[in-house]
């Protein structure tokens, strides 16, 4: 029984990436696609957490801190882009 629960939630969890996926293609804002990438990166954490309990092995746990690393640069950088028009400044010391 537990096994069907955590096939099932993996589905759904499939499923709400779909969904995301499509906001962030069709989203009405440049806001609304970060907030869809952001969104696509934790809901791939939760799908990672659950297939590794489905596995019974700890072996992506790296993985999921990696998707939480970058899940946060990215959205980081491209709300940067968005307040100032570039991601990464250049300092020029004259």
């Amino acid at each position: 029984m537990f096994e069907l629960i955590l096939k099932l939630s993996l589905f759904f969890l499939a499923l709400s990436i779909l969904a995301t996926f499509y906001r962030l293609i069709k989203g009405p804002s440049s806001t609304d696609r970060i907030q869809a990438l952001d969104s696509i990166g934790i809901t791939s954490i939760a799908a990672v957490a659950v297939s590794s309990v489905i596995l019974r092995t700890h072996a992506f746990f790296e993985v999921i801190l990696l998707i939480g690393i970058l899940s946060f640069i990215g959205t980081l950088a491209f709300a940067r882009f968005l307040e100032r028009g570039v991601a990464i400044e250049s300092r020029r010391d004259q």
